[in-house]
């Protein structure tokens, strides 16, 4: 981990502060978090453990979880479990188990991103706000997002680049919709393909490489340093644009 960044305009002025629960074990984890989310405007509570965590969220709410996997009660898994039968709150996960099966798993389970310690603090608060963003932005119908390159305009259906329409295939068209609807949130290879081939073709992962890369072609991605889709290795893609 690395230190806390100097305070920003994370939180705007006159807004209410944004409601944060970290749920965590490890007391110096707690305690970095919490300087480090304040420091942006945050307005912080701290768990301990899982049940702990889950009163504190049906007691005060939170705008985002931040979860640690590794609880002294209960499982990381099974306190998302819970939490995910009356909350909809996004869960951004910490987890020292980097392999990507767990990765999948956790998405899968219904936490909305994840972070594998040790993290630079600099990543998570990034993660934070992405997740934040996809929180308030409008409902399917009426998604749309510019960064004054990319234009994307879903209930229209119109995708431009730098004011030019884009010629999306159908298959390109969706699977940029999936992942611009769910902006700054891994979607799994297995969400992608059931979403867009059906439910058999969970597997053809290769399927996925060639529309991607077609996509990315499109919208004059560089796939090594990608301004818009990146790739999760073995887990999934995330749509990184900022508006």
């Amino acid at each position: 981990m690395t230190k806390a960044p100097a305070p920003t305009t994370g939180v705007s002025a006159g807004a209410s502060p944004v409601r944060v629960l970290v749920i965590d074990d490890e007391p110096q984890i707690r305690r970095f978090l919490d300087i480090s989310l304040r420091a942006q405007g945050y307005r912080v509570e701290l768990a301990e453990n899982g049940a702990a965590g889950l009163a504190a969220l049906a007691t005060n709410g939170a705008d985002l979880v931040i979860l640690d996997l590794g609880l002294p009660d209960m499982e990381g898994r099974e306190v998302l479990g819970q939490l995910r039968e009356w909350s909809q709150a996004p869960v951004l996960v910490l987890t020292v188990r980097s392999g990507e099966a767990e990765k999948v798993m956790v998405l899968d389970a219904g936490a909305n991103d994840y972070v594998t310690k040790p993290f630079g603090i600099q990543e998570l608060m990034a993660r934070v706000r992405a997740l934040l963003r996809a929180r308030a932005a409008p409902l399917e119908g009426s998604v749309v997002f510019d960064d004054g390159r990319l234009h994307i305009d879903l209930a229209r259906r119109e995708v431009t680049l730098d004011g030019v329409s884009i010629l999306l295939a159908r298959k390109e068209y969706a699977l940029l919709a999936l992942l611009a609807r769910n902006v700054g949130r891994v979607v799994t290879q297995p969400q992608i393909l059931r979403e867009l081939w059906g439910p058999d073709h969970e597997e053809d992962t290769h399927y996925l490489r060639v529309l991607v890369g077609k996509l990315r072609h499109k919208l004059g991605d560089d796939a090594a340093s990608p301004r818009y889709i990146a790739t999760e290795p073995g887990v999934g893609l995330r749509f990184i644009g900022t508006s």
